[in-house]
């Protein structure tokens, strides 16, 4: 499996010629500024919730590519009244997509669209495929809710976790969650966009190094084979 990191969130993965977007926040992103919104390809688009540092370019590569969404049912239906075809979910969930199982699992966040439009509960994801199995936290705090994680999905091979803080956990909560979903191979996300959300990397680096973590923290455009 290749997975892209497109800035703040966003990742692409390429499995089976699948091609699936998370949390597309690439316009509005300084750190972004060499990606090319335009060239960016999807056939699905996963939403963890509707703030708009998550889906600040989601419908104009909608309108490109024609990708489906997936994501809570009312972010579904709100991207529904706007002439886009999507797959709603909520927190408990599992559907079996063309690219692999997803179950939606539980996050701790808020969720509000650009528009204000309620965005439902915000959702984490467990992907699960032929060659791998892994979480996409999404925005979250950390919470025991991921202990549940190994007892109902295969082991995970990577987990993709916010190490920010601020809004989310930070690098030292996701020592713990790297416990609690028995997971010791994680690639960071959700760090340095904003001021308040910078870390030091080494001093990041080092410490999931001291608690026997392989953490990965890319950098924008990076991309990983595995």
């Amino acid at each position: 499996m290749n997975i892209t990191f497109l800035g703040h969130s966003c990742f692409l993965f390429k499995h089976n010629g699948k091609v699936i977007l998370v949390d597309p926040f690439i316009s509005g992103n300084p750190l972004a500024s060499e990606i090319n919104v335009e060239e960016i390809p999807a056939d699905y688009i996963i939403l963890t919730h509707g703030h708009q540092d998550h889906v600040l370019d989601a419908e104009r590569i909608l309108e490109r590519t024609g990708a489906k969404v997936i994501s809570s049912f009312e972010i579904v239906s709100w991207y529904g009244e706007k002439g886009f075809d999507g797959h709603g979910m909520n927190t408990g969930g599992c559907f079996e997509f063309e690219f692999g199982k997803v179950r939606a699992v539980n996050a701790v966040h808020s969720s509000m669209l650009p528009d204000g439009s309620y965005g439902a509960n915000p959702l984490g994801f467990v992907i699960e495929n032929d060659s791998s199995t892994f979480y996409i936290a999404g925005d979250t705090a950390l919470t025991m809710d991921m202990k549940l994680i190994p007892l109902l999905c295969p082991p995970l091979d990577f987990a993709i976790l916010p190490i920010g803080g601020n809004f989310t956990m930070d690098y030292k909560d996701a020592v713990h969650a790297a416990n609690f979903i028995e997971c010791n191979k994680i690639i960071g996300c959700h760090f340095d966009t904003f001021d308040v959300i910078k870390i030091d990397h080494k001093e990041a680096e080092n410490y999931f190094k001291e608690n026997n973590i392989e953490a990965y923290i890319p950098n924008v455009g990076e991309s990983l084979d595995l």
